[in-house]
């Protein structure tokens, strides 16, 4: 699962409970703000096992030379959040949840502001989870839409 920063104020900023299991006990909230999610900035402003939000405000370190974000950025943003919510369900069972596809069309640069992002599960099975994520602009354009499949496996410790 990515490890995001959550936004102060939101659904999941309050929740301060571990999860345990018989051999670990993981403190999600541990999690949040490191790994390769706090470097883009992505916010994770809510989280349940069937939506979840998101966004990452536009800097130029996001951007390829030609001055729109990467498209590296907007894959990051969907995987992230879709195992992020499909993490808030599993992880409880002793799973994990993993990036297993993830198909991003790009409909529509975007230059500045702030990439909002809305993620749906659409398939919740025992080993695979689909999400359905559209990232829009400030004026609520759609710029781009992934379709994300998540694979829930049992639990590795290191």
């Amino acid at each position: 699962m990515s490890c995001p920063s959550v936004v102060e104020g939101s659904a999941v900023e309050g929740r301060r409970k571990p999860v345990s299991w018989a051999l670990v006990s993981l403190d999600l909230d541990g999690l949040l703000g490191k790994g390769f999610d706090s470097l883009y900035g992505l916010e994770i402003l809510e989280a349940t096992p069937e939506y979840g939000r998101a966004q990452v405000q536009i800097r130029d370190e996001l951007k390829q030379p030609f001055g729109l974000v990467h498209g590296g950025v907007y894959a990051a943003v969907a995987e992230s959040l879709a195992s992020w919510c499909t993490g808030t369900a599993v992880f409880p069972q002793g799973k994990s949840a993993n990036g297993l596809s993830n198909q991003t069309s790009f409909l529509r640069p975007m230059l500045e502001g702030t990439i909002h992002a809305v993620a749906v599960r659409k398939h919740a099975g025992r080993t695979t989870w689909v999400w359905e994520v559209e990232q829009s602009d400030d004026q609520g354009r759609l710029c781009v839409l992934t379709r994300m499949t998540i694979a829930i496996r049992e639990l590795q410790l290191p």
